[in-house]
């Protein structure tokens, strides 16, 4: 429970003031909200454990201070604030004051920009997925009659990105002519902004070790943690507002959710759970390959929020099973 002390602190303070601000109701919404953030994004704390149990102690404490702030305020509210003024052409500060004042109008810029948001989340994600299991020298299968051929074909240069970009030509065919552009491009942007913050992040690594400094590495794989964050949250963000228009309530939900998930993250890490449970990571990772589906499906065919949280906890639960049984088997055969 110790990891999840300032998880259960910020869940009491953010229930409080959902209380204050909106009564019996606010409290109802933003548990709802919490509950569903949590839901949605179990595999990216399992992802997240991958990338931070390599990162020093200070750069996991920062992940959990200055990348929480990122993540309420900078992904939560500043970024979908961001999405409305670029739509609309107006200034940040009178589509921040409509977020307040005009809630239904503020809810319905942001969903009418789904198709952008989805085709740049689903991108960023289905890379995450592809490069996990495009590994030539990847020797932990747990599908092992998929997995392998997968490795194989991590042999060919950038095969990846290349597999992506067809991935999005294919989903755009299904919107109308008006709105592919638009998918594309996002699209487009999402593959770019993974291309450059992985190749930047293995550079400072190499760097880093070479020279016996690991602060940009931490630093740029702190980076990489927080672009994987926002593409996991944002069809959690437009999906808040299928549940409430109230963007407080919205704001404090989700900051319970996003708070739990770094603490799991976090007790992913020091108890050593991707070392004792081998498919964890897999699982999470096929979540993440089913979530970047879904997310690009949802352009053109709405897909509820309940198929997206329960497909990610399925593979999850699966996974871990399955890591279970090895473990057995494996402790069976020392035994002998």
């Amino acid at each position: 429970m110790r990891h999840f002390t300032s998880s259960i602190l910020v869940a009491l303070l953010g229930l409080a003031a959902a209380f204050y601000w909106g009564g019996t109701h606010g409290l109802l919404m933003a548990s709802i909200l919490g509950l569903m953030e949590l839901s949605l994004s179990f595999d990216n704390a399992v992802v997240n454990a991958t990338v931070l149990k390599d990162m020093s102690r200070v750069w996991q404490r920062r992940f959990l201070t200055w990348g929480m702030v990122i993540a309420v305020f900078g992904v939560r509210f500043l970024l979908p604030v961001m999405i409305v003024a670029a739509v609309t052409g107006q200034s940040l500060l009178a589509v921040a004051l409509m977020a307040l004042q005009q809630p239904d109008e503020y809810a319905s810029n942001v969903q009418s920009s789904h198709v952008q948001i989805s085709a740049f989340g689903g991108m960023y994600l289905l890379l995450v997925f592809l490069s996990f299991f495009f590994q030539e020298n990847k020797s932990l299968h747990w599908l092992v009659w998929l997995e392998h051929r997968l490795a194989q074909l991590g042999k060919l240069e950038s095969i990846e990105v290349a597999t992506a970009l067809a991935v999005l030509l294919f989903a755009q065919h299904f919107l109308p002519p008006g709105q592919q552009l638009a998918a594309v491009i996002s699209g487009i942007v999402g593959v770019i902004l993974y291309v450059v913050v992985k190749s930047v992040s293995g550079l400072f690594q190499n760097t880093g070790q070479a020279q016996g400094s690991t602060s940009k590495a931490g630093l740029l794989s702190f980076i990489y943690l927080e672009v994987l964050d926002t593409s996991f949250s944002l069809d959690g963000v437009i999906g808040a507002f299928a549940i409430t228009r109230d963007v407080v309530l919205i704001l404090l939900g989700l900051t319970i959710g996003a708070m739990f998930v770094r603490s799991l993250t976090v007790f992913l890490v020091r108890e050593k759970m991707l070392d004792e449970y081998l498919y964890l990571e897999h699982g999470a990772h096929y979540a993440i390959g089913a979530l970047a589906v879904l997310m690009l499906t949802d352009m053109s065919q709405h897909v509820p929020e309940w198929i997206t949280g329960l497909t990610g906890f399925l593979f999850i639960v699966f996974s871990l099973w399955s890591s279970i049984r090895a473990n057995k088997k494996n402790s069976g055969h020392s035994r002998k």
